[in-house]
């Protein structure tokens, strides 16, 4: 349950194709995305800390250092950050996973700072983390979101050619 006491549901989406993904348009505004080439465990942890604050995610927020560190610094994991107008806006991170000999991509983690919703950023954003998430050469990109999420975190990813192929209720 929610914290609120309502149902929540996880919704699990996947690409199979690089030729799946319906890039968004341009952001009015100036927008670049760029990879932190360093590992620096509290850039994740702000970025984690501050998008997640309104959606519940709660998961990392226990974490010390130490396993911070260990997420961050695994070559399988990158973190990238969106700029607008040369304002960090909004990240994500893409995890190479191996699974039963098969190369994926999950976006392990994806949204924008708060100043930044709602400004055309997101769909942005989220087509840049598809395009670097297939050029890491995998056969599937995955994602999870759920009820707790920004309301247009679900339709972002299918306007972008996810589609759902697994649900849960009450999977926090």
């Amino acid at each position: 349950m929610g914290t609120d006491g309502n149902e929540v549901i996880t919704y699990y989406l996947e690409m199979t194709s690089a030729e799946e993904l319906r890039p968004a348009r341009p952001p009015a505004e100036p927008f670049a995305v760029r990879r932190a080439e360093l590992a620096f465990p509290a850039l994740n942890r702000f970025f984690y800390t501050e998008v997640g604050r309104a959606y519940t995610w709660t998961t990392r927020l226990p974490w010390d250092e130490a396993r911070w560190q260990a997420w961050v610094e695994r070559p399988e994991l990158q973190t990238w950050i969106g700029y607008v107008r040369e304002t960090p806006a909004g990240y994500f991170e893409l995890d190479e996973q191996c699974e039963d000999g098969n190369k994926q991509v999950e976006l392990a983690y994806f949204g924008l700072l708060p100043s930044f919703v709602g400004r055309g950023v997101g769909g942005a954003l989220l087509t840049e983390a598809l395009r670097r998430a297939w050029a890491l050469g995998p056969r599937r990109v995955w994602v999870h979101t759920c009820t707790l999420d920004h309301p247009a975190a679900l339709p972002n990813y299918q306007k972008r050619g996810f589609r759902i192929y697994d649900q849960k209720r009450n999977a926090e």
